[in-house]
């Protein structure tokens, strides 16, 4: 595929908008391969990807970026992203003692599935060394001290590794520790989660047990980015998956595991390809 440049912006919903990046890409040679808008009459924001292909275009890829700046960016007072098809995402995978998501994510990569490149895995843990090395890579290993004393060591070289790794950002693959407030300034709206339900619901130990016990119809898992406020980023994806009486916890934990695997890939693939914008502590995914 010829490589392309994508444009994800927000602002104040006006006038105009529309026409004027299109003419911008058109009259510099660019053929537009894919748009897709979304107003938010409540809110009151205008949000736009569009694509475009850079064989033709006028402009040198280091420039573009300063001149949406100028042109628009100021005009409009809007947030613009611009990304590169052919410079794929540098994706980082934290994960503890669970592998189910974990293979899931891997065995996408290794299919091709994703353009995507996965530099390292790191770990509090050294149970997931053995899947890493099958997939031939690196995993780290950061032990955490049960009274949290050495969180702040640890969140150093993990800083320190991801910045020599040049990653783009984190997916948190059942990684079974809070993420710190420094990790997750270094990467705003980066770090994707999944969390075994419908946010907020059957927190703590065993939500599985618990929703068992209390005979739910539903089981859920949601997939979001990480803020300082625990589980409650925006949301990116989430799904259900019906259970009845005859279910017991085992196979509650069996039909949950495969949930998440399936939302956090879908997540995941919304991230890479570039079609999520956050606003006001939420998504909205233009496909």
């Amino acid at each position: 595929m010829n490589p392309t440049a994508i444009l994800l912006l927000h602002c104040p919903d006006t006038t105009g908008i529309i026409s004027e990046i299109t003419r911008f890409i058109t009259d510099n040679g660019g053929n537009i391969v894919d748009i897709d808008q979304f107003v938010d009459h409540i809110e009151g924001m205008f949000f736009m990807r569009i694509e475009w292909e850079l064989d033709h275009f006028a402009i040198e890829r280091d420039k573009i970026a300063e001149i949406l700046d100028t042109l628009y960016a100021k005009r409009f007072n809007a947030k613009c992203n611009l990304y590169f098809s052919d410079i794929p995402p540098r994706m980082a995978i934290f994960v503890s003692k669970m592998g189910h998501c974990l293979y899931d994510l891997l065995a996408r990569y290794q299919s091709g599935e994703w353009r995507v490149e996965i530099p390292c895995i790191i770990s509090n843990h050294e149970d997931m060394r053995h899947v890493a090395e099958q997939f031939s890579i690196p995993y780290y290993v950061f032990p955490i001290e049960k009274d949290k004393s050495n969180v702040a060591q640890v969140e150093a070289a993990e800083l320190e590794l991801l910045r020599r790794e040049r990653i783009s950002f984190i997916v948190l693959a059942r990684y079974m520790q809070i993420i710190t407030d420094g990790l997750i300034a270094a990467y705003p709206n980066r770090i994707i989660n999944i969390h075994h339900s419908f946010l907020p619901a059957f927190v703590g130990a065993k939500p599985y047990h618990q929703a068992w016990t209390r005979g739910v119809k539903i089981i859920g898992a949601t997939s979001h980015y990480v803020t300082a406020e625990l589980d409650a980023g925006p949301i990116i994806e989430q799904d259900v998956v019906r259970i009845t009486h005859r279910d017991t916890p085992q196979s509650l934990v069996k039909k949950g595991r495969d949930l998440e695997k399936i939302v956090l890939a879908r997540a995941v693939t919304q991230h890479i390809e570039r079609r999520i914008l956050t606003y006001d502590n939420k998504t909205v995914i233009l496909n």
